[in-house]
């Protein structure tokens, strides 16, 4: 059980940071801005893997604790905490030489979003076998 949970973490992880690095080269192309500067693929790439591991360890005391009638409510203060996340970069203040800052709320906020689906998705993947 424990080995399933590591590798459905590092798992959601990989393929929630595929998304993110994914999206942020289409949002960039497509809107013809750069945000290099301020986020980058390898800080995508761990805000992912650090978000799904603790996702992981609440979905592991979860089971420890017998609590797995819980699972939709933790799903729901999973789906909360990553909405409530996007509320501090939203409030950032950027670097004066960032072209279009009012586009760099439609770059993060999927990002924050991308983890919890991941994760939610593999969880419940897990159910049918």
């Amino acid at each position: 059980m424990k080995s399933k949970l590591i590798v459905r973490s590092i798992l959601s992880g990989i393929l929630a940071s595929i998304a993110g690095i994914c999206y942020q080269f289409a949002y960039e192309s497509a809107l013809n801005c750069n945000f290099s500067k301020i986020i980058n693929p390898i800080s995508i790439s761990m805000a992912s893997m650090i978000g799904t591991i603790l996702m992981t360890f609440g979905y592991w005391i979860l089971g420890k604790l017998k609590l797995e009638r819980y699972q939709l409510w933790y799903y729901i203060i999973i789906n909360i905490l990553s909405i409530a996340s996007i509320i501090g970069p939203m409030g950032s203040t950027l670097p004066l030489d960032i072209e279009n800052p009012e586009l760099f709320p439609g770059l993060i906020a999927p990002l924050h979003l991308f983890p919890a689906l991941s994760f939610i998705t593999l969880s419940r993947s897990d159910k049918n076998e």
